[in-house]
């Protein structure tokens, strides 16, 4: 029986990117459905809801986690979560099923921006497996800082780098445009720098946001703000933190929410074991300058969050309530999921967490 092909897509609309992405071998007719990247976007969109996957990047590769917000497999009845796979990027440098060293990940609409531990830089997704190699003007710095985003105005992706030279608030900055396939520069800043011990940075509505510190922040007030970068006008803009917010804090720490894709920011008070976590939610972003109105969401205490470090021979993480050299928290706020990262000794990396929702999302290739 052959369906008209408006009922093939109402009904492929339906079916998540994990399920579509082995339909693709089924059928040529719907490969070719599900390839066109109009309905990748679409599907993104407005697709079925699709629960996040957590990934850990550990030791160079990326593991699925699994949580259990209910505690059904554990005895106590206490949240936990454990490795449960493996997404395989190859490297195609190798002659044989060698795998990539990924040293940093950065997500957005499914795709990854993954920097190697042999400094290059690659799109991925995991999903469909598609990749595309991003090659640089010159070469890549360890010390770079990146960031992949979507420019609304010419419905294209685009790559930030940003090069620190000579000291960290002196930044060059650069965008690769997926739609020319080129790099081209952005200017030279010395008002920020990014704090990247607390801040990967967080991409909401073609805006990436991340904490950043004044040029004069031993005598500033507000010396820690919000940065964020507009990816279809290629600007900075520096954001005040919520009112509430005060230097004082340890830690002020990004997240985004599931669904509604709205801005979180966590806000840390305490010494020792013993901490209260204030949660603030964007409840508007204007489009235009992606400016935040900020909502107190409410103020936890430690019991409410999971600290975890992997067990690579059970493939679990293990709760602790003790400082650990490094560390991860995952705050369980009714069904969503929230990441903090804090790292206590600065000669040890902590294990990069990420919330990925698959897509079908295709990468603009190069001619």
């Amino acid at each position: 029986m052959h369906l008209p092909e408006d009922l093939v897509l109402e009904i492929l609309s339906k079916v998540p990117a994990v399920s579509l992405a082995r339909f693709r071998s089924t059928c040529r007719r719907w490969n070719a459905l599900v390839v066109d990247g109009s309905f990748a976007k679409k599907h993104y969109a407005y697709g079925p809801r699709q629960y996040p996957i957590v990934i850990m990047l550990i030791e160079f590769r990326v593991y699925l986690v699994s949580i259990d917000l209910h505690g059904i497999n554990n005895n106590n009845g206490a949240p936990s979560a454990k490795l449960t796979g493996q997404f395989s990027l190859k490297d195609p440098l190798s002659n044989s099923s060698e795998e990539v060293d990924i040293r940093n990940a950065f997500h957005c609409d499914g795709l990854l921006l993954c920097c190697t531990k042999d400094r290059r830089l690659v799109v991925w997704n995991p999903c469909s497996g598609e990749t595309k190699w991003i090659q640089p003007r010159n070469s890549y710095k360890e010390s770079d800082l990146y960031a992949l985003g979507y420019d609304n105005r010419s419905s294209s992706y685009k790559i930030l780098r940003m090069h620190p030279v000579g000291n960290p608030f002196h930044i060059e900055s650069e965008v690769y445009d997926f739609a020319s396939h080129s790099w081209r520069s952005v200017g030279v800043t010395t008002d920020f720098h990014i704090q990247t011990n607390e801040s990967y940075g967080m991409n909401v509505k073609g805006f990436t946001y991340w904490f950043a510190l004044s040029k004069d922040w031993w005598s500033s007030d507000d010396r820690r703000f919000l940065l964020s970068f507009d990816f279809s006008r290629e600007r900075f803009q520096c954001l005040p933190l919520p009112a509430d917010v005060k230097n004082l804090h340890l830690t002020v720490v990004l997240s985004v929410t599931r669904e509604e894709q709205q801005l979180c920011m966590f806000a840390t008070l305490g010494a020792g074991n013993v901490y209260k976590l204030d949660v603030f939610v964007a409840t508007k972003t204007e489009e235009t300058t992606g400016e935040l109105t900020w909502t107190k969401f409410r103020r936890f205490h430690s019991k409410i969050c999971i600290n975890v470090s992997a067990d690579h021979e059970k493939k679990v993480l293990v709760p602790h309530h003790i400082l650990l050299p490094y560390y991860n928290i995952l705050h369980i706020v009714g069904e969503d999921i929230y990441i903090r990262q804090v790292n206590k000794d600065g000669d040890i990396r902590c294990p990069i967490l990420l919330t990925y929702v698959p897509s079908l999302v295709q990468i603009q290739q190069g001619i």
